[in-house]
């Protein structure tokens, strides 16, 4: 078993630019654009960076330090700050995506660096001062997994100290030295312990997850370490953009034209972007389309194609937030002439739901979607088609979220599973007889998708069968098991690790 080295760098990597920050040989430091200063940090919504660079340090790796030391420092997410700190500093192009390119490698392989660096630095990487700690992860991210020289990482890492943590040159540059010493397979082979004794150990570091995470997937995935092992690798790689094609308002084929995309591989609305900013472009704008993962777009549609006796106009969304699936299930109520209600807790989340569903027919309510039964809106009994797409750990995004591996714990389960419960029995409430219920959660996690589903269609107090959800999905799809529950995973379908099982009340 080899660590995550022998797989050929991706994601933007690219060999340094000249100029690109103090990388010794000759090389000059990179000089801002006019107008622009250095001796500031980019304001990214915050002095992320503590301590004021000089004009040596390279913005696009300044600007990935901001936003690694708001993940750590502020639990920031990666994906929310970046964007900020990115415009601020002035970064475009090449440069905004090396910045990218630095900012989720390094969070993605978080655990195998810090014990890399742990044993390069002959000191808990926990005991470094915070500022050195997240340049030198930034450092050996360079050193390990681009194509960057390894003169050049190491040099303008040292600056980026320099400017962060005074005083600690000489130690960064020292440690950085000594993980330039070995590629990645030969850290691991010296750090992680053997695959034949200790597989789920050697697996967690190795590629990158806390072992109770690799433990939940390997379960998952039927005890299959090989496949356990290829999730994990595609945990670690950059996830495609996405887009859904609103039925009714866009067409997919005509949508790929527009944007520079192609059409998806099984959703019959997707579109897979080759990069760029998809917030820019117009059809987003206009609600003609959104950014959504394949996986969430099968998820939904399979719910509104699930063949279903009786009326069809009342669907309901109840854990609508921020409003991805509610798009999609608008559009498709809408062809069919009913209404939706979308119900989000947070306020905050509720308005985000609004925004993306205006102009459809869909009514959001700011409320508990556990008071089905209670709320004037929320009647039993009442509702054809009811999605909960409950709140879970998010193990099934890890790669578009690479922070949450990292804050996760075990004992975020009781809460959560409690919480799918409730919600899945309001659900079975809100549903009239003959009535179909989709539960769907981000995660692959046995108790959040088998252990939560059967046991509240044990308890429901209604008469429930489980619907095959396979049928429901696009004809070919590999790798969909024995059913009647449906588990996408990113290394079978290139999708999120969604789950999916239909019940329908009797």
């Amino acid at each position: 078993m080899t660590g995550p080295a022998e797989r050929p760098a991706t994601d933007g990597r690219r060999e340094e630019r000249p100029g690109a920050g103090r990388a010794g040989g000759g090389e000059r430091g990179a000089r801002p654009p006019a107008g622009r200063r250095t001796d500031r940090p980019a304001r990214g919504g915050g002095r992320y960076g503590g301590r004021a660079p000089r004009s040596a340090v390279d913005l696009p790796r300044y600007a990935a330090y901001e936003a690694v030391a708001a993940v750590h420092r502020d639990d920031a997410y990666a994906n929310l700050v970046l964007p900020t700190i990115l415009r601020d500093a002035g970064l475009t192009g090449r440069d905004a995506a090396f910045a990218t390119e630095l900012t989720y490698g390094t969070l993605r392989h978080l655990g195998t660096l810090d014990a890399i660096v742990t044993a390069a630095a002959g000191r808990d990487v926990q005991r470094i001062d915070p500022p050195v700690r997240d340049a030198l992860r930034l450092g050996a991210y360079q050193l390990l997994h681009t194509r960057v020289p390894a003169h050049a990482a190491v040099s303008s890492t040292v600056d980026l100290v320099r400017a962060v943590g005074p005083g600690a040159t000489g130690f960064a540059n020292a440690v950085l030295r000594e993980v330039a010493g070995k590629d990645a397979d030969a850290w691991v082979r010296q750090l992680a312990p053997p695959m034949e004794s200790d597989p789920i150990g050697h697996l967690a570091l190795a590629y990158s997850h806390p072992q109770w995470i690799v433990r939940a997937f390997a379960e998952a995935l039927g005890g299959d370490l090989g496949e356990t092992t290829r999730l994990l690798i595609e945990d670690n790689e950059r996830p495609p953009v996405h887009l859904c094609a609103r039925p009714g308002l866009a067409d997919p084929v005509e949508l790929a034209d527009e944007v520079g995309g192609a059409p998806g591989a099984f959703s019959p609305y997707a579109v897979y972007l080759s990069g760029g900013a998809p917030g820019d472009l117009p059809a987003l704008a206009q609600g003609r389309a959104h950014v959504q993962d394949e996986g969430s777009q099968l998820v939904a549609n399979a719910l509104a194609q699930a063949p279903l006796d009786g009326p069809d106009g009342r669907w309901l969304d109840l854990c609508a937030g921020p409003g991805g699936k509610s798009g999609l299930l608008g559009a498709l109520v809408a062809e069919r002439g009913g209404r939706l209600t979308a119900v989000e807790v947070a306020e905050h989340r509720a308005r985000l739901v609004a925004q993306a569903t205006r102009d459809l027919p869909v009514t959001v309510l700011n409320t508990d979607g556990r008071a089905v039964g209670d709320h004037p809106k929320l009647p039993a009994d009442h509702f054809d088609r009811v999605l909960v797409d409950a709140p879970c750990t998010g193990l099934g995004a890890l790669r578009r979220r690479p922070e949450s591996r990292w804050r996760r714990q075990p004992s975020d389960l009781p809460p959560l599973t409690r919480l799918q419960r409730e919600l899945l029995a309001a659900a079975l409430r809100a549903v009239r007889p003959g009535g179909l219920v989709a539960y769907v959660t981000c995660s692959p996690h046995t108790v959040e998708t088998h252990v939560t589903v059967t046991e509240s269609a044990r308890r429901a107090g209604v008469p429930v069968d489980f619907v095959d959800a396979r049928p429901l999905l696009p004809a070919g799809m590999p790798g969909l098991g024995d059913g009647p529950t449906v588990q996408l995973w990113p290394h079978r379908h290139g999708t999120d690790a969604m789950f999916l099982a239909v019940l329908r009340r009797g």
